[in-house]
């Protein structure tokens, strides 16, 4: 790493994220299951090897707390919920730890709380554990929140990204970018003709409708930190193959794409709260395709690219002129404090 303090950069979900993992974490707290470095950690039990369960867990410092299309506390449910649906599985339950600032008033708090409420009953879990711990005002900007999500997986599934092959077809579910660039807008303080408005949303819908296709469906993820660049090249990492993108062929909504022209920030690493990369087969893209854009979340679903043998764990986007360029992970966040 190029640092040997913290930087807010090693936040960003980009390449000093990913060399903190890997440098710090990885080096003591090395178990198989972590190493896979999936969205979760599944594992069989010893009396049944057909009962798998998924663990997942996450943190959430958004600011602020409350931006068009929702807040941390939907947020916090969404994101738990995604990362067990990324790999199949169906939730369970959840747990939710909570650091409060001295100060927050209880008004934003109850809102944020019963916002979560909600939105863990429209996923079909309950809330069955957590914590509360106050800090000293200006030590917690508000309210964090930390999440565990436990959900079943059913057998014979196998999502990883670890699983993508030459040849297979890269799906995202709709436009992106909309996550960050709202938060960024209410932040900022900044009004655009096109209203900008967070995707966050629960997908664990969506995914058993493209499960039910029974297709060769090999990686699912939601870009978050990062945006769909950074997950691209996580999948082309974690599978050592190539992904080849069409830029024309990357939903990006005329709002999203006007406030990046005019802030000079690119979409491509904009963060998304509802939206998934599906890597799958060639012969299962149709019907998975088609299941997406049934589907509310997945209208503007689209084929983006493809998995190629070379160059190897490098991401390659073709322009519209005709040329391509290396679509690299970022070293730091375009957008700090999105989720």
């Amino acid at each position: 790493m190029s640092s040997d303090k913290v930087m807010l950069a090693h936040g960003s979900g980009g390449r000093l994220t990913y060399e903190l993992v890997r440098d710090v974490f990885l080096k003591h707290l090395h178990s198989p299951l972590l190493r896979l470095m999936d969205d979760s950690a599944i594992w069989s039990f010893a009396l049944d090897p057909n009962a798998r369960l998924a663990v997942t867990t996450d943190s959430y410092v958004v600011s602020p707390i409350f931006f068009p299309g929702g807040d941390i506390g939907k947020l916090a449910v969404c994101g738990t919920i995604n990362d067990l649906a990324m790999v199949g599985a169906e939730p369970l339950m959840i747990t939710a730890g909570f650091i409060l600032e001295e100060g927050l008033p209880l008004e934003d708090l109850e809102r944020v709380i019963s916002s979560m409420a909600d939105t863990a009953r429209k996923a079909g879990v309950a809330v069955v554990a957590g914590d509360t711990k106050v800090v000293e005002r200006g030590k917690a900007d508000g309210l964090f929140i930390n999440t565990t999500g436990v959900g079943l997986v059913r057998e014979g599934l196998n999502l990883s990204g670890a699983n993508a092959r030459p040849g297979d077809a890269v799906l995202v579910s709709g436009t992106i970018g909309e996550h960050g660039l709202a938060v960024l807008s209410v932040r900022e303080g900044l009004e655009f003709s096109l209203p900008l408005v967070s995707d966050c949303a629960l997908l664990n819908g969506l995914v058993q409708e493209i499960l039910a296709t029974k297709g060769q469906i090999r990686c699912l993820r939601d870009p978050t930190r990062g945006g769909l660049a950074t997950t691209l090249n996580e999948i082309a990492i974690q599978s050592g193959v190539g992904i080849e993108v069409e830029e024309t062929a990357i939903p990006i909504s005329d709002g999203i794409r006007a406030a990046c022209e005019l802030l000079g920030l690119d979409p491509l690493y904009a963060a998304c709260e509802g939206r998934l990369v599906a890597v799958v087969s060639p012969e299962s893209e149709e019907a998975v395709l088609e299941a997406l854009q049934r589907h509310p979340l997945g209208r503007n679903a689209a084929k983006i690219g493809h998995v190629t043998d070379g160059p190897t764990r490098k991401v390659v986007l073709r322009t519209p002129y005709g040329g391509c360029r290396l679509l690299d992970m970022l070293s730091g966040a375009q957008l700090p404090r999105i989720c």
